[in-house]
């Protein structure tokens, strides 16, 4: 297994937006950042990974970009992004950033030109079709709710954008498209960024015949029909080798229908991506509906991802691993315990993500256990998304009460509320009128209690952190689930040449015995997440890592 920084590292995912406002805007801000350096420095990570900052008219968070050259103006300037870049690496942290070229804003000035006209120089920057009589060229939906097409008055033609209508599709298909998305990329790369996140990269390719979808679920239809082109390693390719190979950068690529059958279609380690983010467990709790129509999961299932993905990738390939980010719930009330267990099953989940094989990605706020917000409107929400899905809702006849019952479980705005820095108001966050309300628990959960707290979640995630550098087993030994364990019980073995590990975590609120884990009780304890060990029994949300 070659070694590469990136392999070795523990990335934190910074949403600039709600991390540290640092002028009394109600924004967070890059000046923001910069405040906490130190912060993010002593977590013991290797890496930032920001979502976007550039020019937006932010309908969907930042994700519809206006002007790739430019700093979202509430966010800062170039001059604070270079005080950044340099203030990251002064301290041994490198700085990934995060990159749309699927789609751009309507007010991008490309859109803007394209739409004037069927005859203008940059109309086929973008997808545009004649409709079927009074419809549009197909039936593709879009993943916010409606039509993937939108018809423009302008021309009486349709432009394709499979997520908002202020995201119109790139046509990839075109040269000239393809040379500014390699010319813009040099241009950050040139300030000093150390990786790029590439946001859908899995849809870059369309299938240019667009045919209609034949299935009602939603997944279904994102696998067949939007991701996976067939261009795409072509696409790929291409940008490793105009652009990628001329600078140390590490690419990770990000979007839906990324399976562990294709998986290494993108990950060739000479023409494709370094590593690829996969959503084979965040997408297990979702029906044919999607995001607001959940459905059970088990942990049998849960256990199963790893399982498939390792071996995916255990011969070739990189992964990530990661448990929750800016477009899912927080990590603790998805996967653990928000109430009655709410520290040990916030450790447990840490010590998951820092024990596999893997490119660990932590999302800030999932350091000290942050939860889910409660909405107890609809119109409370800042997410296009679910704002889009209760529209939709309604025409289905689902009540407000019900649709917030599933925004509540899996709506991104639990993941987008202010980061807890103090038990002040507003969460410490800001001195002026939060964009967005902070959660009321962080009177309770937030850093500053936490810093002071030797046996807190913050002060767990930084010994874990520790732990995982000090045995490189952990980044590259190899894998495999433990058999015959109990359901709820999630037990590996990580091992190397030199060293072997099991991993052990209950995923219940009852006692479970090593022995049941298939552990002997003599193996000795090197880490756990309880401040003492309990003999042979692994308490409630109780993980520990064994010497075998």
């Amino acid at each position: 297994m070659k070694q590469a920084w990136w392999k070795e590292a523990v990335v934190y995912q910074i949403y600039p937006r709600s991390f540290y406002d640092s002028n009394g805007d109600g924004v967070g801000d890059l000046r923001g950042i910069i405040q906490k350096l130190d912060y993010i420095q002593s977590l013991g990570v290797d890496a930032v990974w920001l979502n976007p900052i550039y020019e937006s008219p932010y309908d969907d968070g930042g994700y519809d970009i206006s002007n790739y050259y430019a700093i979202h103006p509430e966010f800062g300037t170039l001059t604070d992004f270079d005080e950044l870049v340099g203030g990251l690496h002064t301290r041994g942290l490198r700085l990934i950033m995060d990159l749309v070229v699927n789609h751009s804003s309507d007010e991008h000035q490309w859109f803007v030109e394209s739409r004037q006209s069927k005859s203008n120089r940059y109309r086929d920057y973008y997808f545009w079709r004649a409709g079927k009589g009074d419809n549009p060229p197909n039936n593709w939906p879009s993943f916010f709710g409606g039509s993937a097409w939108q018809k423009d008055e302008a021309t009486g033609e349709y432009y394709l954008h499979l997520f908002s209508r202020k995201q119109p599709d790139l046509n990839w298909e075109n040269p000239a498209l393809r040379q500014e998305v390699a010319k813009l990329m040099r241009f950050w790369l040139d300030k000093g960024v150390d990786g790029l996140r590439l946001d859908v990269i899995s849809a870059i390719s369309k299938r240019t015949d667009f045919p209609d979808t034949d299935t009602t679920d939603f997944n279904e239809t994102i696998r067949r029909y939007y991701a996976n082109g067939p261009r795409l390693k072509e696409f790929i390719a291409e940008m490793r080798h105009q652009v990628w190979n001329h600078y140390h950068v590490m690419t990770v690529g990000e979007g839906p229908g990324i399976t562990p059958d294709n998986a290494l279609d993108y990950l060739d380690e000479k023409h494709g991506l370094d590593m690829i983010f996969h959503f084979g467990h965040m997408f297990m709790d979702q029906g044919p509906g999607g995001r607001f129509d959940p459905i059970p999961w088990t942990m049998a299932e849960f256990k199963q991802v790893f399982q498939t993905w390792d071996d995916a990738l255990k011969n070739k390939g990189w992964g990530s691993i990661f448990l929750g980010n800016h477009d899912f719930a927080r990590m603790v009330s998805r996967w653990g315990n928000d109430r009655e267990h709410w520290e040990p099953s916030a450790k447990l989940l840490l010590m998951l993500l820092l024990s596999m094989r893997g490119t660990p990605f932590v999302f800030a706020g999932d350091e000290i256990g942050m939860t889910n917000t409660i909405l107890h409107s609809v119109a409370e929400s800042k997410d296009i998304e679910t704002l889009n899905g209760w529209r939709e809702a309604q025409k289905k006849g689902i009540t407000e009460r019900e649709f917030l019952a599933a925004a509540n479980y899996a709506g991104r705005d639990n993941a987008r509320t202010p980061f807890h820095w103090s038990a002040a108001p507003q969460a410490g966050f800001t001195n002026g009128q939060s964009w967005m309300s902070a959660n009321p628990n962080h009177t309770r959960i937030n850093a500053a209690v936490q810093q002071e707290d030797k046996h807190s979640i913050l002060s767990f995630f930084k010994q874990m952190r520790a732990f995982r550098k000090a045995h490189p087993v952990l980044t590259f030994g190899r894998y495999s689930l433990i058999p015959g364990t109990p359901d709820r019980c999630f037990g590996y073995i990580r091992e190397s040449a030199k060293e072997k590990l099991a991993v052990v975590l209950n995923f219940s609120g009852e006692p479970l015995t090593l022995a049941h884990a298939g552990v002997p009780a003599s193996a000795s304890r090197l880490l756990g997440n309880y401040p003492y060990g309990h003999g042979e029994t692994l308490r409630p949300w109780e993980g520990v890592i064994v010497q075998l």
